[in-house]
């Protein structure tokens, strides 16, 4: 296989595929932070990798359809990046391993257990009404 081809096929699964063109926006933010790094620009890594988007978008080297769907499912996605709960987590990288998963377990059973009494007290009310109100 050529590189060629293999470019071919790449560029054809990156217009297609939203996860890889996320996968490429975190690329670009990763290389601005290196970047940034290891020259000591006074800015922060996403915007080294913004202005390095910019530069190939303008120079014709990266299609913006290779981008679009991962933007813009970030985009509808914003509302997350900016709960506070969300940032602190990025500062506590522990809990992207087991730790995470177990907070995780803890959150979703305690709200499923949260709509079930819920539910089930609202059951119980109903009920006691109807009871109680032979007329409806």
């Amino acid at each position: 296989m050529s590189v060629r081809s293999l470019s071919r096929q790449l560029s054809r699964g990156l217009h297609h595929s939203r996860l890889l063109q996320i996968g490429l926006i975190v690329g670009f933010w990763l290389l601005g932070d290196a970047l940034v790094k290891a020259t000591g620009l006074p800015v922060t890594g996403g915007i080294a990798g913004l202005a390095l988007v910019l530069v190939l978008l303008a120079s014709r080297r990266l299609n913006l359809a290779s981008m679009r769907l991962g933007a813009n499912w970030l985009l509808a996605q914003m509302l997350l990046f900016f709960i506070p709960a969300v940032l602190a987590v990025l500062d506590h990288r522990e809990l992207f391993g087991l730790l995470g998963l177990k907070v995780l377990a803890v959150i979703l059973g305690s709200t499923l257990a949260v709509l079930g009494v819920t539910a089930l007290v609202i059951d119980a009310v109903v009920k006691g009404r109807l009871a109680h109100d032979p007329a409806r």
